[in-house]
């Protein structure tokens, strides 16, 4: 399916299972939908739509504009395609932080926000410092792979495969399960579509201006919409950035799953997809 955004560029999008809706927002920011395994865990309990973020991907390539609010439009151009009135949304990672600005900008069309491995509302010296901390730290544990990973990291130009290798290398800290960490992260760059470099640090440098501000957070406080925020609780980003998030919501239910890294979905399913259903019943 292809949905169409209101200035023509044509998104990849999927559904599947069956039930209310819920839309996935995938992370990055520069990356692409990577939840095959969360809509295979949720097909008896919602009909999930997949889409790629403008520019990545599956979706068209463009020159952006890459802002949070052209995101949101994007967002729910996907909405309307599939002829949703409201829905709920899961977002992760930079995912969870797009999922909210639309939760905030569109209270109305969201049944129920899942906010997964977000970083909260403060500004990045509220995780960022120590989220560097712990990933040369994990990285510390196999010290080949940080030599490799810096090497790549220093190069002026990378070839895609290249670029592939220094992604995994980069993902592989993420998941707490350190024997299969590397295939993990070889897994979620199959198929591999390039991270798209100029969406990622224009997103990132926005976050940094707008984020960690007073009028979110009372934006937050005012949001009459049901909030599930899911952690796992050995994600190298400080998971206390998100008390932010949790103390200025006022319908906030917040489950973190032990043992589990960013990506708490591949780490502890069972878990995960207890924790998501429940939310959407």
């Amino acid at each position: 399916m292809t949905p169409r955004t209101d200035d023509g560029v044509r998104l990849w999008a999927s559904a599947s299972g069956r039930g209310a809706p819920l839309v996935l927002c995938h992370g990055g920011p520069g990356l692409w939908d990577m939840f095959g395994d969360v809509a295979a865990l949720l097909a008896d309990a919602a009909t999930v739509i997949r889409w790629d973020q403008r520019g990545c991907g599956r979706s068209q390539r463009c020159d952006g504009p890459w802002t949070t609010d052209r995101s949101v439009a994007d967002l729910d151009a996907v909405r309307r395609h599939f002829g949703l009135g409201r829905t709920a949304l899961l977002g992760h990672s930079w995912g969870a932080q797009l999922a909210l600005a639309y939760t905030l900008a569109h209270p109305e069309r969201v049944s129920t926000l899942v906010y997964v491995s977000g970083t909260g509302i403060g500004p990045d010296a509220d995780w960022h410092p120590a989220y560097r901390e712990n990933l040369l730290a994990r990285f510390g544990e196999t010290p080949e792979r940080l030599a490799r990973w810096r090497e790549l990291s220093d190069r002026t130009a990378l070839t895609p495969a290249e670029a592939r290798e220094r992604a995994v290398l980069q993902w592989s800290v993420e998941y707490e399960d350190r024997d299969r960490a590397l295939d993990l992260a070889g897994r979620a760059a199959d198929p591999w579509f390039g991270v798209n470099g100029d969406c990622n640090k224009a997103l990132n440098q926005e976050r940094r201006r707008i984020w960690g501000t007073p009028a979110l957070r009372a934006a937050c406080a005012a949001l009459d919409v049901p909030v599930l925020i899911v952690d796992g609780a050995e994600d190298i980003r400080p998971r206390s950035a998100v008390d932010s998030l949790e103390r200025a919501l006022p319908r906030v239910r917040r489950v973190t799953f032990p043992g589990a890294g960013h990506l708490p979905w591949v780490e502890d399913p069972d878990g995960f997809r207890a924790a998501v259903a429940s939310a959407l019943r």
